[in-house]
């Protein structure tokens, strides 16, 4: 067993009650888990203050001075110790609410000490909660450099004693017994062509850094490092998936596909659909298993791709499904693949959990006996009796909703694994498409359909409500129908139920029958009712559709030419890009209002400026990526690969390319890693192969 194996209670200082408190709140088992427990930042500690000195200020500050005196005050819930600290300038005092009896014994008073910590004033008085304190002399004599690490931590080890000088102290211990000697992890080439420092030095300068200059060296190595391994996983895997599982090859363009292109399309593709459908016959036609990413934005046009790959699979002989995460899309998706197939003799039809019975039997039959060409559905296609006879094509829209399991279900539907296409509508920022879904090939729809007019956004008070109201009656005289969106955060929440029903009674009133129809669509409401109001919109029967977010997936009505957002403070970017689709889908200029308070974060701001200046919705993603870090935005199903231990793939953009890069450059040359100069690397990746709490989406 290496010493960096070693269980961390073993490490001197360390011992069984402090390791199981780092086991717990830090996840650190090992030595080798220490040594990658990076400091979040760095602060400057050969600055010293002086009492007189002191600002409000969120920023840590050390100070020379002694304790004169000591005294214990009760409070509501406990007690409190305070010390009165001093300088030549002036007082100052030193609280602790906590481990008083420990603190007091560790005190001495009129004996010069270094306090260092975040400092508040109380009355004109500043004090500093539970600082770190360090004899003068041994602050001397201790190993300062300008920069010290400051590490991540929790209240229990705060409180427990480990403090930040805790920390430090333990990593210097373990490159004492460690002797600082680390294995290097990465090919000399690699070192060479970008000049980066040994993994020793890295790791030396990212906990005790000698100059700035050499922790940014640290930093950019163990970025790339972590980077280069994700990136060297995710390529290999989609290598493996090329070469070793095989596919149903679409060698034929037949009848169907031909037909279809050209006498039934509904409008000239655009280049970026050609070129995207000519990739994925590239795909279909080698002996290899297609595993491509379609992202495409609201209204691209991913549907007739969709469509135009199904037919290529039924040209082939094969039938085709297609997985939705909710019934509202799975109708939708059914509805307009079946309009876009009308003329083409096809057999499509929907599964979904409200399928009657009856209706299931037959669905099932026709999977079996080859007749059913095309099938729709939720998970529900996931149930072990949805047999096909020979299914060739799976497509799976907003695959990020579903998990590993549920995908690998739909593979096991065919002795040879189906063609996978997946689809979002959800643009996803390329570093974070990398990073989550590396080992797919990715085709992008960046254009929009032809005649398509891009939607004017503005964002209004509410005080200038009046206004609004006005240009809707205009629009409404012009024969446009519109949108108003109320958030609902949660189905149950009377609140936001309240300003649903308030907004409504409110619009009737200024919008009011006979001259004006509405129609509303809520949470509460049942599916078929919900049905019944948006089949009224779509027909034109209703001018108004005020609506929760139901429709962020919803219908389609080109003649919705208006989208009103109200309270657009309370929605996310990718909402309020989402609902902004719903109009814009006619050849008529379309207007998207944000509506808020006048109270608004800074965050806030951002959002509605990005919404005004741009439509494009892979720069919206950039900001809402942001704004709001990768985890949020794919949901809890794929943030694991995300727990980087320090790159970040919104900041190390750069480096994220530049690790792709080298890993696609090494292992386009040397697939297997076999070479002699790459044994280092085949190693590590081997390692982390096992590593499953890292790799879990990947294996």
């Amino acid at each position: 067993m290496s010493l960096l194996q070693t269980p961390i209670e073993y490490l001197k200082g360390v011992g069984p009650s402090r390791g199981a408190l780092l086991r717990k709140e830090l996840g650190i088992h090992k030595y080798e888990d220490l040594i990658n427990f990076y400091p979040n930042r760095y602060i400057d500690r050969t600055r010293y203050y002086k009492i007189n000195e002191l600002r409000e200020n969120p920023a840590e500050v050390q100070l020379i001075g002694k304790i004169i005196h000591l005294k214990t005050v009760e409070q509501k819930r406990g007690k409190r110790l305070v010390a009165t600290f001093v300088d030549d300038t002036g007082q100052m005092e030193l609280v602790w609410f906590q481990g008083h009896k420990w603190i007091r014994e560790s005190l001495q008073l009129n004996v010069p000490i270094v306090i260092f910590g975040k400092t508040t004033a109380f009355n004109n008085v500043f004090n500093m909660a539970h600082p770190e304190i360090e004899l003068l002399k041994d602050h001397e004599q201790s190993l300062r450099t300008a920069l010290q690490p400051v590490y991540p931590s929790t209240e229990t080890l705060t409180n427990r004693g480990i403090s930040n000088r805790a920390v430090n102290k333990m990593m210097q211990q373990l490159f004492v017994e460690t002797q600082a000697a680390f294995t290097e992890t990465l090919p000399a080439h690699l070192l060479d062509a970008l000049k980066l420092i040994p993994k020793n030095a890295a790791l030396f300068n990212i906990h005790f850094p000698k100059s700035t200059d050499l922790l940014a060296k640290a930093q950019f190595r163990l970025k790339f490092e972590e980077l280069f391994f994700i990136q060297l996983q995710l390529i290999t895997k989609n290598l493996i998936r090329k070469h070793k599982i095989k596919g149903h090859p679409f060698t034929k363009v037949g009848d169907h596909f031909n037909n279809f292109f050209n006498h039934h399309l509904p409008f000239d593709l655009t280049d970026a659909q050609k070129r995207v459908i000519k990739e994925i016959r590239n795909d279909m036609g080698s002996h290899a298993q297609m595993n491509r990413l379609l992202q495409g934005d609201v209204g691209s046009g991913k549907t007739i791709v969709a469509l135009m790959s199904m037919l290529l699979a039924l040209d082939n002989g094969f039938q085709s499904c297609l997985m939705a995460p909710t019934e509202i899309l799975a109708n939708q998706h059914f509805k307009g693949l079946s309009e876009l197939a009308v003329g083409l003799g096809i057999n499509i039809k929907i599964l979904t959990g409200s399928t009657k019975t009856a209706e299931r039997k037959i669905i099932h039959e026709e999977l079996e006996n080859g007749s059913l060409d095309i099938l729709i559905g939720t998970h529900a296609l996931l149930e072990d009796k949805v047999q096909f006879q020979n299914l060739g094509l799976a497509v799976i829209d907003e695959q990020h909703r579903f998990g590993v399991e549920q995908r690998s279900k739909l593979w096991a539907k065919n002795d040879i694994p189906p063609h996978v296409l997946v689809m979002t509508a959800t643009p996803i920022p390329r570093t974070l498409a990398m990073s989550l879904y590396g080992d797919l090939d990715i085709s992008v729809i960046d254009e929009l359909p032809p005649g398509r007019k891009p939607i004017q956004t503005v964002h209004r008070y509410d005080t200038n409500r009046l206004k609004v109201w006005k240009f809707l009656k205009d629009e409404i005289a012009k024969g446009r129908q519109i949108y108003i969106v109320y958030p609902l955060i949660e189905e149950s929440s009377k609140m936001d139920f309240k300003d649903l029903m308030d907004g409504y009674e409110s619009i009737s009133r200024d919008f009011p029958l006979p001259q004006y129809s509405i129609s509303i669509v809520h949470g509460k409401m049942k599916p078929s009712e919900k049905d019944a109001e948006m089949q009224r919109f779509s027909q034109g029967k209703t001018n108004i559709m005020v609506a929760t977010t139901v429709i962020e997936v919803g219908v389609n009505v080109p003649n919705a030419s208006v989208m009103i957002i109200e309270s657009a403070e309370r929605f996310g970017l990718s909402q309020l890009h989402q609902l902004r689709g719903r109009v814009g889908r006619g050849a008529e200029q379309s207007y998207c209002i944000l509506m808020t308070g006048h109270k608004m974060t800074g965050d806030t701001k951002t959002r509605m400026e990005t919404m005004v200046r741009t439509n494009d919705g892979f720069e919206i993603a950039e900001v809402d990526l942001k704004l709001r870090g990768p985890g949020d935005i794919m949901g809890t199903q794929q943030s694991g690969v995300l727990n980087l231990q320090i790159a970040d793939i919104v900041k190390d953009k750069d480096i994220l390319l530049l690790a792709r890069q080298y890993a696609l450059q090494i292992l386009k040359d040397d697939a297997g890693l076999q070479k002699p100069e790459h044994a280092i690397l085949k190693t590590v990746f081997l390692e982390l192969s096992k590593k499953k709490n890292i790799w879990n989406y990947i294996s």
